[in-house]
Parts: C-alpha cells; structure tokens; sequence
C-alpha cells in the first residue's frame, strides 16, 4: 500500500493505491497551505485524511508501505521545513513517508516517475524535472517575483490594460467592457479600491481575471489574445530554463507534461505555449500528465521506498484524454 497526498491552494488530495495499480481509499478535505490555515490546521488536516483513507481500506498505518506529501511551499522556509516533515508524525511513523513541495507530485504524475519536465500552470506557475541524477525547478517565485503565465500574471496583464485603456493610453477594446462588467461599477478607479481594499490583493481572486480575459480573446479582442499568447512564451521559457538546469543535449529528446486552469483556456495559451517550446527545445514530446497529483504522490511513494508499482498495474491508475499536441 502506498499512500500519495498532493497539498494545494485551495484543497488537499489522498490517495491510497496498492501494488496492484488498485485505488484503496480516496479523499479530499481543504488546503493545508500552512500559511494560510497554520500548522495546527495543517496537521489536523493532514491526520483527517490519513486516517479517512485507512478506514475506507480497513487497514491501519501497519499495512503502509510508504507514503509521500507533497506540500505547497515546502522548502522555500528553511525555518518551517522541520515543522512540515513532522505534520504526519502520530498518524504514521517517522520511517513511513516523505515529504517535498508538491510540484514533485506534478512531475511524478506526468510520467509515472520517469526523466521529464511537468510545467504547472494554475494561480500561480511553476516547472520541475529530473533527468538521471539531476533535479531542477525553474518559476514559483510567487506573484512579486514572478508567476510568469499563471492565471494571477494573466488576471494581473488584464488589469494593468484596464487601466491604460481608461486613461487612454490605449484604445479601449472588448476587454475594458467586460472587466467594468465583472466589476459592476460606475467610475472606473473604483475597481483599484476593490483590488486593494476588499480584496487585499488576494491572489486567488485576481487569478478569477484570467477568465474574463479568456472572454474577451474569444470575442476576438486583440489586447486579450496578446496577453494569453504572452503567458504561452512564458510559460515555454519556464521549461526551458528547467530544462537547461537539467543539461539535456541538443539530441536528447525532453519529455514534457503540462498541468492547471491556463491551459484549459482552450488553444490560446497552448499554441503560443507549443510554438516557442519548439524553437527553444525542438526535440521534444508534449502531453498532458498520465497521473493526477494525488496519484503521482503515490507512485514516487513506491519509487522511494525501492518497490515500484509494475508497469501493468499503473496502466488501471492513468488519466483518460486525449492529448493536445
């Protein structure tokens, strides 16, 4: 039994899977983000879910092989690290289970644990990859540092051409309409105090922009479909970096997975995202990931502990889609 839990923003995912690519327990409670909910909240959550998973196996912590957490912002805190590893300690024990940043859990999902580069892009962005010895990450600097082509950096570009449209430093375009609309206000400066007032800026709500900006390239706005073809070069030029911290060779082909909302945002950001990928790494494959998160945290569970899951039995664990490449 290997236990796999992918900590976010806004939930936490547990799933326990057996070597037989068989899914034991599954459940979903709320964000263990500990800046957010503190690390009491955080390690409630955390012995919720374990032990959720546990009843609906009819097992106890005895029949775990192994476990891994992936959680958000591990290892950006050199001081909150040891409080982290130490979440799931009562529920199991110190030699079941490891714990990383949950972009770890995006890689392992991409490719079942193989070499690759998995790009995240939901609120905020981020890439990681191994490739034999190697491991890198390149992005989730966060919004003052960056979150280059995340649906925070897009909501932002959309507000940022609000504003330039209202003082007409550009022509106003669809997406002026629909951003005045979003907010249901009369005077244009009143959406600064709802951003920074009610809101303080939170990142989640300015990333809930992205989609009014999706709107507007939809509507064939040429302001809105710049930004969402921005974010795609962006968000290649995050692979890219991880992939030269990787030092893959001109020859070696990269493999390549990609995760969150912005891609969802149909063919806008992917093609701008695929066009620039193929000028920066040109041998390359791109697919969406063969694992959820969740499902990922369990497989590099198996891989950590020395017993990986066959290859059969990942096959009854895989994603159903169709690829977009």
């Amino acid at each position: 039994m290997y236990l796999g839990v992918d900590g976010g923003g806004t939930k936490t995912a547990f799933t326990l899977v057996s070597d037989t690519g068989a899914i034991a327990g599954h459940y979903v409670d709320s964000t263990c983000y500990h800046i957010d909910v503190g690390m009491n909240t955080a390690r409630d959550i955390i012995h919720r879910g374990i032990a959720e998973v546990f009843n609906q196996a009819s097992i106890d912590k005895s029949a775990l092989t192994y476990a891994f957490f992936g959680l958000p912002a591990f290892g950006e805190d050199s001081s909150t690290i040891q409080a982290l590893q130490a979440l799931p300690l009562g529920a199991l024990d110190a030699g079941q289970y490891s714990c990383d940043n949950d972009m770890v859990n995006g890689w392992a999902a991409g490719f079942g644990g193989k070499d690759g580069i998995n790009i995240v892009a939901g609120t905020g962005s981020i890439a990681y990859g191994k490739r034999k010895t190697l491991s890198a990450r390149s992005g989730g600097w966060g919004d003052l540092f960056g979150d280059e082509g995340s649906a925070y950096w897009i909501g932002r570009q959309g507000l940022q051409a609000f504003s330039k449209m209202s003082d007409h430093r550009q022509p106003k375009s669809r997406l002026y309409t629909l951003v005045k609309e979003f907010f249901s206000v009369e005077e244009d400066l009143e959406i600064s105090g709802i951003v920074l007032n009610q809101w303080q800026g939170q990142r989640s709500k300015i990333a809930e922009l992205s989609k009014v900006v999706h709107a507007a390239a939809l509507q064939d706005d040429a302001i809105a479909k710049q930004i969402l073809s921005d974010a795609g070069q962006e968000l290649a030029n995050i692979v890219a970096a991880c992939c030269d911290r990787l030092a893959y060779s001109p020859a070696e082909k990269v493999s390549i997975s990609y995760s969150g909302g912005v891609f969802r945002a149909e063919n806008l950001v992917f093609n701008a995202f695929r066009k620039t990928l193929q000028e920066l790494i040109p041998h390359h494959d791109i697919c969406p990931p063969m694992y959820s998160p969740d499902v990922g945290a369990a497989i590099y569970a198996s891989l950590l502990n020395g017993t990986e899951i066959s290859e059969k039995s990942l096959i009854n664990l895989r994603i159903p889609h169709t690829s977009q490449a």
